[in-house]
Parts: structure tokens; C-alpha cells; sequence
């Protein structure tokens, strides 16, 4: 396409340019603010330029692996040619490419565990795996399910494997050399046991120093990894989820052989093509236990909330390649003489995408920061966390499904064509809602765990009006309109939680907790911009989710939102937006 929009085209010169070739680092104003935010300066200088090369990467060889590996799912072979049961798993060569940049090249999966990566002296905080997993999957999303579940067992082995465990898998996976590589997988689902996890029957029996175990594992993905987390039950013991026990299946036992389960088959899945998910039915695998007996559910669980994590910052991720999709096309693209980010009705759809995404952002990165102190111990720390995981994977992936549709719409009939990135962004999009937890039971984990019982309400509150007090270049009528909306959202959920007839208004929370703590964080990320000298769009952004989000609008009132158009102008803009500039706008 010409650089001069108004020269002459005919042709393909008329098509909007997609992302290939941008550097997702660069282009992101967000990410960069929120790095100056909430990392010291020696861990930027030595992270920020390895997120550069990944922003790079991402939008270019990344980009074309995943659409390759896209086109060319995995394939099962059930046999090998002398009639074995090898049952491998065919990958195309764009796949163990993407691979080697993530497990070896940027090495996501041990980065928060092993000190050197990028040449520093610890393992990295949370908040820079989490910045590293949104920038890969800009540009591929499937493979960051493998790399999730392997970092997540990496914490898990660590926490609660006995020394003989760890000796025989953690140096494996903890490699960054993807043929010595031990991948790690977590096997829960079963027929009868989805959410409701009490109703898993693979039994596990006792076999000497070991165990073995019997059933069938209904949703596996990363099918053929190296190392196994799965939960069982032991024989005789109770049923419900008090009686599960969690096992380490290694594929592989000591002398070389395979272990005793099978890969049915691999499912036909609506999207993540790139990443083999299958079935799985253990004939006596042989398998060891981790931790007590009976105490499965609960140590599963603190991977599953690492993963919920993840799912969120993913989430975030690919809404963020979503704008930039629409970005492009609405900058490019020109029609009935004008540029389509011209149109104040195109540029109120590109706000729809805009503001979710902003939103994802900041409550991951936070949620990230936060991560660090709990690690250490941090009570508080903890209980932060407890709520702002599910938050963020309630609302974020949810937000991610019209965020990926509006871009299609955007991008008009080209995005409906496999030849763009649109379709795979709209099928991926789908698999927030189910994996690890529906919105139902995250909304429900909020009220009924998070809010009924460690009280993290409560904690949120005292942490988000702390936000807003740090924020003291704030303009007063701005700070109490966001304090109001949050006593009446805590208030909210404590009212809910108290009565359990009230259980159906467990989303209407969850929504409520997680726009109100991006508000808040995105106001305290604009002021602590704009003190700088920074860019203090995200004000903006605060008061579009204030408007939009937490107070009542009414569709049919007539006149023009001056706001509303103002911010658009300002946000839709690549021109920093001065903090005096940012408050007379919040006035309007």
C-alpha cells in the first residue's frame, strides 16, 4: 500500500496492511508505561531489551510460524511401522520452531525459577514471565498452554516432590534445550468430572514404592508431554474431593520404555490448532505420589490458579493484538473518500476494543506485581491475589470474544478469510470461557471463596483506596467519584456473599470488583505517568471505564458526549497526551 493515503491506488492497494511486521513491543504505549510503573530501573535495563527483540520476533517469524503451525495441525500416529504402539504425535516443523523461541530463545517456562536468564543474578519476579507470555502470544497463542503448565509444575515438583522426584525431572524441565526439554502436562478432566472435580474416578493403586494407575483423562492437552500431573483416586479412599490424591505419570519410565496409557485420539477442537489436546486412558501407568495422600485437590489447585493467571494475561494478549489489527486497518483503509479512523461511528467500535484491552492490561500487571510479595510470604500480598486472579480471568476472557469480533468486523470480509489472522484470533478467543474454570465457577470462586471466606474484599479495598491516595496529583472530584464506586462495589460483594439466595448475582460482583480496580489502577498509572512527564492517557481510560462500566447511562439521551469524543481523539492518537491535558479533559 502506497505511505501516502491520498495517492492513487487501484487493486490490492486498496487493502488494509495487517501486523506483520511490527514490533508488539514498540507499538504498545501501555506495556511500556506499565514497565516504568511497577519494575526497578537495573531490572528494565536488563528486560526491556530482550521484550523488544520478543516484540519483534512476535510480530514477524513468530507470526508467520503460527499461522504455518495453524494450517498444519499435530497428527497422531497410533503405530509405528513394525505395528508398536508408539503412538507419537506428529509436528510440523513451524511448531518445534515456535518451541525453540519460547522454551529456548526467551526460555518463559524457567525464567521465574533459575537465575542468569538474560544475564541476571536471580530468577526472574513474576510480573516479567507474565510481560514475556503477553508479548509471545501476540503472535501465538497455543503454544503458551505447554509453556504454562510446564513453569506451573515446575513450582509445583519444587513445592511438594520428594528429593528423589526432583533429582530425576527438574533438570530436565527446567532446560532450555528443547530436545533435553521435559515438558509438563496436567491431566484433570475426566467424563464425569469437569468442573466439579470430586467426581473423578481414575484410580490410582498401590504398587511397592510406586503407584499404578487406571481410567481415562477426557481432555489432555499437550498430550505427549514428558511429565504428567494428574489426580486419582487412591483405592478405598472416600469419595468427593477429599479423596483425590495428585500423581506425577512420567511417559517414559527409567529404561527407556513407554509408559502404560494410551493416546486415543486427539480432539477435533475449535481452535488452538497448533497445540495437540487428546484423550487418554491409563492401563497401569506407573506413577508416584506427591505430597500426602488426600491432599490432591488442594495442591492442584495452586497451579490451577497460576493458570488462571496466565489465561488472563493471554486474554489481554490477544485483545491487544486484536486493536492493533483494527488499528491498522482503520488507519489504512479509506472509503467513500476518507479514512476509516475518520468516522466517529468506526472510532466509537475501535473504543470498544481499545478500552477492554487497557483494562486487561493493567489489572495483570498489577496482579503481577502483587504476585512478587506473595511469594515472599506476604499475607496481604496473598489474599490481594487470591481475588485479582479470577477477576482477571473472568472479565478479561470474557471481553476477549467481542473484542475478537469487533476486529473481524473491522477488518470487514477479509476478516472472515483464513488467510488473515482474524478467524484463528475469533476460535481462540472461545477457549478463556472453558479452560480452567467457566466464568461461572471464577465468578463463584469469587464470591464464595475469595469474598466469603479469606474476606480479600476486604484487603482490595484497603489496597485500591491506597492506589488512589498515592495518586495525589489527582483531581478531587475525580478521586471521589472513583472512592464512591468503591465502597458501593466491596459493599456490593458482601452483601452477595452474606446470602447465598443471592448466588445469581455472583457475575454481576465479579464485574463490578474487577471495572472498579482498573479504574482505579488506570487513574493511579496515568498520574504516576503524568508526574513524570509522561504520557497520561490512562486517565482517560479511567474515566471511560467510571462512565461505561460503573455508573448507569442512559442510551437515549440526546446531545453530543463531549468526553467521550474527546478521548477517542486523544487515545486514537500515537501523540502523548500531557497530564494538565488529561485532567482539563476529565472536567468535560
Amino acid at each position: 500500500m502506497p505511505d501516502d493515503i491520498t495517492a492513487p491506488r487501484s487493486g490490492a492497494d486498496w487493502v488494509a496492511p495487517d501486523c506483520a511486521g511490527l514490533n508488539f513491543f514498540e507499538i504498545d504505549k501501555g506495556l511500556q508505561a506499565g514497565i516504568d510503573a511497577y519494575l526497578p530501573a537495573a531490572l528494565r535495563d536488563c528486560v526491556v531489551p530482550e521484550m523488544r527483540r520478543l516484540g519483534a520476533v512476535a510480530g514477524d517469524r513468530l507470526d508467520t510460524l503460527a499461522r504455518t503451525a495453524d494450517r498444519h495441525p499435530p497428527k497422531l500416529h497410533p503405530r509405528d511401522a513394525r505395528g508398536r504402539d508408539a503412538e507419537t504425535i506428529e509436528y510440523h516443523p513451524a511448531f518445534r520452531e515456535m518451541e525453540e523461541l519460547a522454551y529456548g530463545t526467551f526460555s518463559i517456562h524457567r525464567m521465574g525459577h533459575v537465575a542468569g536468564v538474560f544475564g541476571w543474578p536471580e530468577p526472574m519476579p513474576p510480573l516479567v514471565r507474565y510481560i514475556f507470555q503477553y508479548l509471545f502470544v501476540q503472535g501465538e497463542f497455543g503454544l503458551m498452554c505447554p509453556v504454562s503448565m510446564t513453569d506451573t509444575g515446575i513450582t509445583l515438583l519444587r513445592n511438594r516432590g520428594d528429593e528423589t522426584l526432583k533429582s530425576r525431572f527438574l533438570p530436565q524441565m527446567l532446560s532450555d534445550d528443547v530436545d533435553e526439554l521435559y515438558r509438563c502436562a496436567q491431566f484433570l478432566t475426566e467424563q464425569g468430572a469437569g468442573s466439579d472435580v470430586g467426581n473423578i474416578d481414575v484410580m490410582a493403586k498401590p504398587d511397592g514404592d510406586r503407584w499404578r494407575i487406571y481410567g481415562d483423562k477426557w481432555f489432555c492437552s499437550s498430550t505427549d508431554a514428558q511429565v504428567i500431573l494428574l489426580l486419582a483416586r487412591p483405592q478405598g479412599a472416600p469419595g468427593g474431593s477429599s479423596g483425590l490424591s495428585l500423581f506425577l505419570v512420567p511417559r517414559h519410565l527409567p529404561d527407556g520404555s513407554r509408559n502404560r496409557y494410551r493416546i486415543a485420539r486427539l480432539k477435533n477442537k475449535l481452535g488452538t490448532w497448533s497445540m495437540a489436546s487428546g484423550e487418554v486412558t491409563l492401563e497401569g501407568a506407573e506413577a508416584y505420589l506427591i505430597g500426602e495422600e488426600g491432599s490432591g485437590l488442594r495442591q492442584i489447585m495452586k497451579t490451577v490458579s497460576l493458570s488462571r493467571l496466565s489465561h488472563g494475561v493471554r486474554a489481554a494478549a490477544m485483545m491487544r493484538r486484536c486493536l492493533n489489527e483494527s488499528l491498522q486497518v482503520a488507519r489504512h483503509r479509506r472509503a467513500f473518500g476518507r479514512t476509516l479512523v475518520d468516522f466517529p461511528l468506526l472510532r466509537r467500535q475501535l473504543m470498544k476494543i481499545l478500552l477492554p484491552t487497557e483494562q486487561a492490561l493493567s489489572l495483570f500487571l498489577y496482579t503481577g506485581h502483587i504476585m512478587a510479595s506473595a511469594n515472599t510470604g506476604d499475607d496481604r500480598a496473598e489474599t490481594l491475589l487470591r481475588i485479582l486472579t479470577p477477576l482477571l480471568k473472568f472479565r478479561a476472557c470474557r471481553d476477549n470474544v467481542p473484542v475478537a469480533t469487533g476486529a473481524m468486523e473491522i477488518r470487514g470480509g477479509n476478516g472472515y478469510i483464513e488467510d488473515w489472522v482474524n478467524p484463528r484470533l475469533i476460535r481462540d478467543a472461545q477457549v478463556g470461557l472453558l479452560w480452567e474454570g467457566t466464568s461461572n465457577i471464577n465468578a463463584l470462586d469469587v464470591i464464595t471463596r475469595a469474598v466469603g471466606r479469606v474476606r480479600a474484599h476486604e484487603t482490595l479495598h484497603e489496597a485500591l483506596g491506597a492506589k488512589l491516595d498515592d495518586a495525589a496529583n489527582l483531581p478531587g472530584q475525580f478521586r471521589g467519584q472513583l472512592h464512591t464506586q468503591l465502597d458501593r462495589a466491596v459493599a456490593f460483594a458482601e452483601s452477595v456473599a452474606r446470602d447465598p439466595a443471592q448466588e445469581d448475582k455472583a457475575r454481576l460482583v465479579t464485574n463490578a470488583l474487577y471495572n472498579v480496580a482498573s479504574a482505579i489502577l488506570l487513574a493511579w498509572e496515568g498520574c504516576t505517568a503524568g508526574a513524570k512527564g509522561g504520557d497520561a492517557r490512562r486517565l482517560l481510560l479511567s474515566r471511560l471505564v467510571l462512565d461505561h462500566r460503573l455508573v448507569p447511562q442512559d442510551p437515549m439521551v440526546d446531545g453530543e458526549n463531549r468526553f467521550d469524543r474527546t478521548a477517542a481523539a486523544l487515545l486514537l492518537n500515537d501523540t502523548p497526551v500531557a497530564f494538565s491535558e488529561g485532567c482539563a479533559a476529565l472536567s468535560l
